[in-house]
């Protein structure tokens, strides 16, 4: 008979105390790294490839890839600039009619009951400017997904074809844009720099160089409208797999921005807000609008003030 050694068996006693704990602990771990339920990996997107109502949509940085590098068998292409903005506008990237949206969504074969696939090469950035669109004009949410990690999570064991993909037209119904989701100039200089309403909070996207004005890009002026905070919603996703960070980071991301307030979101061009957007959203804070036309509006207006450095207020606009 095998005798096991007493300093064996406290050990194991010791192990087994511990166990309930320890798998408590993996639990509530498993728990808080609950992803988003509109982000699929590539097994989901290659098992529903064949699905008669799936629509794959690519928005890259660079469209000319879509043809030279190549895209995931099926997809339409959605170019970042022509497709996702009003071309009529100044600047270009204010939100289209629904009119026009839905004209263009009928072109790449949208119907209302399509299963909608975004994917980009931008860490989630442009296909979230899609994803808010839909939801803008009232498309079924439910029936959207976006590609964690986009081009290359796909890419890792699946190919990529470069023939051009024209679908049949569509007969998707959009309904006009939710006033509740956008605010325009006036509401941000009445609400954040005028009266400083204390229930609302105006945040700023950006890159934190261009935030304090050190790099000027996309506008003739550089800092921030007064009043603004910075948190960089590229800083939520991984740089090198170009996926979403678990809840946790993403709660640490915006540790000082209260979930009870309305925040107001502005980036340069439309992408880093709209991803802002839907990370505060999954984070459960309710009420988010974005500023349709932001800083390619804001800051190429001469007249319209601005603050460079640190703090959300300073100089003549911190009295």
């Amino acid at each position: 008979m095998c005798v096991m050694p007493t300093w064996c068996r406290d050990v194991a006693v010791t192990v087994m105390k511990k166990l309930p704990v320890v798998m408590l602990l993996w639990g509530v771990c498993a728990v808080a790294w609950s992803e988003p339920g509109f982000l699929v990996d590539a097994d989901w997107l290659a098992e529903h490839m064949e699905d008669e109502n799936l629509v794959v949509l690519e928005v890259r940085y660079h469209p000319h890839r879509y043809y030279t590098v190549g895209h995931i068998p099926g997809a339409v292409q959605v170019q970042r600039f022509k497709d996702l903005g009003d071309n009529d506008a100044a600047p270009l990237m204010r939100f289209p009619s629904h009119e026009v949206f839905q004209s263009r969504l009928r072109e790449w074969g949208v119907d209302d009951d399509s299963v909608l696939v975004l994917y980009d090469d931008s860490r989630t950035a442009l296909t979230s400017r899609l994803y808010f669109m839909l939801e803008l004009y009232g498309f079924d949410m439910a029936r959207v997904k976006i590609l964690n990690g986009g081009t290359l999570e796909w890419s890792v064991f699946n190919e990529l074809e470069k023939a051009p993909v024209k679908r049949r037209p569509g007969n998707v119904t959009l309904e006009p844009a939710n006033a509740a989701r956008l605010v325009e100039w006036t509401d941000v200089y009445d609400d954040v720099v005028s009266r400083r309403d204390p229930s609302v909070m105006l945040l700023d996207a950006r890159p934190h160089d261009m935030y304090t004005g050190k790099v000027i890009r996309h506008a003739i002026q550089g800092g921030h409208i007064p009043g603004a905070v910075n948190v960089v919603s590229l800083d939520g996703t991984d740089g090198e797999s170009q996926k979403w960070l678990s809840d946790e980071a993403l709660e640490k991301l915006y540790r000082n921005i209260p979930k009870d307030k309305t925040l107001y979101v502005y980036c340069h061009d439309g992408f880093r807000m709209s991803l802002a957007y839907l990370q505060l959203k999954h984070l459960g804070v309710e009420d988010v609008r974005l500023y349709n036309g932001g800083w390619s509006h804001w800051g190429n207006e001469l007249t319209l003030p601005v603050v460079e450095g640190e703090q959300p207020y300073s100089g003549e606009y911190d009295l």
